[in-house]
């Protein structure tokens, strides 16, 4: 067992993506007892719902887990780029007998959801978007006793997560589903309103087999792997590469224990190899999913929308919409490169197999 595993109390090198949106109590609690370490994904549960969430999974489980929150600042937007995003969004809201409004608010409270974490207690508290600063991952470790892991998409963006304290960093290959954890300029400075720009994004577009050892190599802490690894062979060759864990997102979304849609599930199982892209138009980050009516619909307008979370919150309803009618082409389907070998197992299934996987692939990497 290497020194990741026994920090975390965990049996596998298998730590489950945190997927807000999309995962469960019941997912992060079937995952962290069958041997690995479950995780919430916070980034839009208020503060209430995070221990909500944080008391069921202690409830079903005894296991170690994870909370998961975006960094990112409350914005405040100008009002005519809200509404020409509005105008843009309207005929689309018109087909689901809807109007575009402005939102209450565009986000969570970042402060108010750490103080959440930090009362929580989770064994691992993870950040992607943006990165803390020094008092505040001492603050999880000395009164939350939390693990620190920080997500990062550049080596770069690794060392900056070292240098304020993190135990660990996850290195989010671009094979990943979902949103990019990019958060440094290509001049080393964090964005810490707004994002970095295209160009900062286009450079954190790093693949999983090329980011890894370059981070390994430049840091004194652990290592996690993510991005299009789905199955024992993946976590063998992330090991290989020097990992010491792999985090796996889309493999434990076709899980019955996940959030996601009827309607999605059913996407992800049509899904191919050459079936995802990288878009702006759902949230306003570059998320990877599922091409749809509606990424192909507004690609003329990627560079338009407004940044995350603005364009995120004047899409909600219209997901909400479709999501209950069934219509997969207007959801952010959200899924890695890997959505072809996603298996509809339950958790602890999964977790059995990817185990019994890795280790057939260790061993034919020992002969």
């Amino acid at each position: 067992m290497n020194p990741l595993l026994q920090h975390l109390g965990i049996d596998l090198p298998i730590i489950q993506g945190p997927m807000a949106g999309a995962d469960t109590p019941g997912l992060a609690a079937a995952v962290s007892q069958a041997g690995g370490l479950g995780m919430l994904g916070c980034g839009m549960r208020s503060p209430e719902a995070m221990a909500e969430a944080a008391a069921a999974v202690r409830a079903a489980t005894g296991k170690p887990f994870g909370m998961n929150l975006f960094v990112q600042a409350m914005p405040s937007p100008d009002p005519a780029v809200v509404q020409a995003a509005m105008a843009r969004l309207a005929p689309l809201y018109a087909e689901f007998g809807l109007a575009p409004e402005v939102p209450a608010r565009w986000c969570e409270d970042f402060g108010a959801q750490f103080e959440a974490l930090v009362a929580a207690r989770p064994a691992v508290a993870s950040f992607t978007f943006g990165i803390l600063d020094a008092a505040q991952v001492r603050r999880l470790k000395d009164e939350a006793g939390s693990f620190v892991i920080g997500t990062a998409t550049t080596p770069a963006e690794a060392l900056a997560w070292q240098a304020v304290g993190a135990d660990a960093v996850c290195a989010s290959g671009m094979e990943a589903g979902g949103h990019r954890g990019t958060f440094l300029s290509r001049s080393g400075m964090a964005e810490g309103s707004g994002q970095p720009s295209a160009e900062d994004f286009a450079a954190g577009m790093i693949g999983t087999m090329a980011l890894v050892p370059q981070c390994v190599d430049a840091l004194s802490i652990p290592v996690i792997a993510a991005g299009g690894i789905m199955d024992g062979r993946g976590i063998a060759a992330a090991q290989a590469l020097g990992a010491q864990a792999v985090q796996m997102g889309t493999a434990f979304l076709a899980c019955p224990e996940s959030g996601i849609s009827p309607a999605q599930r059913e996407a992800m199982a049509r899904g191919g190899a050459t079936d995802t892209r990288v878009t702006r138009i759902f949230s306003g980050r570059p998320a990877r999913g599922i091409v749809n009516a509606m990424m192909e619909r507004l690609a003329g307008d990627e560079n338009g929308v407004p940044p995350y979370p603005i364009q995120n919150a004047l899409t909600g309803a219209l997901r909400r919409a479709a999501a209950a009618q069934g219509r997969a082409d207007h959801l952010s389907l959200w899924a890695g490169q890997g959505v072809a070998a996603a298996r509809a197992l339950p958790a602890a299934e999964l977790i059995e197999g990817l185990a019994r996987e890795w280790r057939a692939a260790c061993s034919v990497l020992s002969r």
